[in-house]
């Protein structure tokens, strides 16, 4: 399986890799202007234009009637699919919500002696979309996505949530993601796909209500549409192909690892995959089962592409070595695959999820543990975190100074505002004080 061979000793290796993942976010202008252009004109057509790109993308015969999908089709989906499936998704959406219910902010007051009292309350946005790509043809539903998305959103209290997907090519809406929403309690799903979805959340038409949060993962015309969003309404992030990075030492076993790092290359040919281990011998093996472990994989193609691409085998001097790269990679997920992950924890200072010991695969972290899945990429990690609670919600400052107060600190207040040059700031305190 191509894969390259790669050495890192110290920083001085640090500028090659780099340099190498680095062409992974290269931008397409094109798709930037095309996007431009979906949005203007769904804000411009609304329901018109979403109709159009619908037809000429997902379904011919579409209808504008049919961008809503009934509640009551919400309501009996679940007797489209099987009991034991329908289980699993119950037991998935509680740990799911039991996980961010930790999250929860309260508002909070401090009093002074003087009277003065302040604070920050803490509210959740009034309404959110959320955008659920289809997968193939409608057969691969993120129904996952769903669950990450919507159950923040609902435990920060938001009480109106939307959800978008696009239709198949029947006009309708895999049975999962339908019974995925009605166990979460969803009312509320318009059939639409792509940047025009996203134009629809963000600035509403005549049958979808503008959102202030925006939420989900997507295609490039998805990302690419919320980042030109940002500023006029909230997003959770502009996420990148997924990435995963494993540390292991010689107590791993070989084949878990492959099948670990084939597990983020089936995603996307841009999806990275890199084992970073002082261990030869444990490179060595991994490499060998890379091959007939992807394939027998159905998304082989893509995998084995991603593999050749973006697919690393890195060899260090030591554990310590690695944890340097690690920092230095600040990958989406995090594989600890060492005989005791505990003491390396404090380490690690850039990584988006980190799975610990050689039981915690990713997969665990995206479908059921209960930590949300949708995670910085492309080294973002460095500065932001994963989707939460706290993307729903906004904090307002809360300032009531008393008359003692205004009377100790007005002058300060007003000598700081005429150092700025802002009289009528200097003025408005001492008008208090007079």
């Amino acid at each position: 399986m191509p894969c390259r061979n790669l050495t890192y000793t110290n920083r001085d290796d640090w500028t090659g890799i780099a340099r190498w993942l680095g062409k992974r976010k290269d931008p397409d202008t094109k798709v930037d202007t095309i996007v431009r252009d979906i949005l203007a004109d769904v804000r411009e057509r609304g329901d018109e234009a979403l109709t159009e790109y619908t037809r000429k993308f997902d379904c011919a015969s579409f209808e504008t009637t049919g961008l809503r999908v009934p509640e009551k089709a919400i309501a009996t989906a679940l007797e489209k699919i099987p009991n034991d499936d329908a289980a699993i998704l119950k037991e998935a959406i509680q740990r799911v919500r039991d996980f961010h219910l930790n999250q929860k902010e309260t508002s909070w007051w401090t009093t002074a002696e003087d009277g003065t009292i302040l604070g920050q309350m803490v509210r959740p946005v009034d309404r959110v979309g959320l955008y659920v790509p289809g997968g193939q043809g409608g057969e691969t539903p993120l129904i996952s996505s769903l669950i990450m998305n919507a159950i923040p959103a609902q435990v920060a209290g938001v009480e109106s949530i939307a959800v978008t997907s696009p239709p198949r090519k029947d006009g309708t809406l895999n049975p999962y993601i339908l019974a995925t929403a009605a166990l979460l309690g969803l009312n509320e799903i318009h059939l639409a796909g792509s940047a025009w979805a996203i134009a629809a959340l963000a600035f509403g038409t005549e049958s979808i209500a503008p959102c202030d949060v925006l939420a989900g993962p997507g295609n490039i015309f998805v990302a690419t549409a919320k980042s030109q969003l940002i500023g006029q309404v909230g997003i959770d992030m502009v996420a990148g192909p997924s990435e995963i990075v494993i540390l292991a030492d010689g107590s791993a076993n070989p084949q878990w690892l492959a099948a670990d790092m084939l597990s983020q290359a089936e995603h996307d040919p841009l999806a990275a995959s890199i084992l970073v281990t002082p261990d030869a011998e444990l490179a060595a093996r991994v490499r060998e089962a890379l091959t007939p472990q992807c394939e027998a994989l159905p998304r082989c193609d893509i995998a084995a592409k991603s593999l050749e691409s973006w697919g690393a085998i890195v060899t260090v001097p030591d554990i310590e070595t690695g944890t340097e790269l690690v920092n230095l990679l600040a990958p989406e997920h995090l594989e600890l695959a060492v005989a005791d992950p505990w003491p390396l924890l404090g380490s690690i200072r850039h990584a988006g999820a980190i799975f610990m010991g050689h039981t915690s695969p990713e997969p665990v972290g995206d479908y059921f543990a209960g930590p949300n899945h949708v995670l910085p990429t492309l080294r973002t990690v460095r500065f932001s975190s994963a989707l939460s609670v706290q993307n729903f919600c906004k904090k307002s400052s809360v300032i009531a100074t008393s008359p003692s107060y205004v009377a100790e600190h007005g002058a300060k207040i007003a000598r700081l505002a005429r150092l700025e040059g802002l009289e009528a700031h200097a003025r408005s305190m001492e008008q208090r004080n007079k």
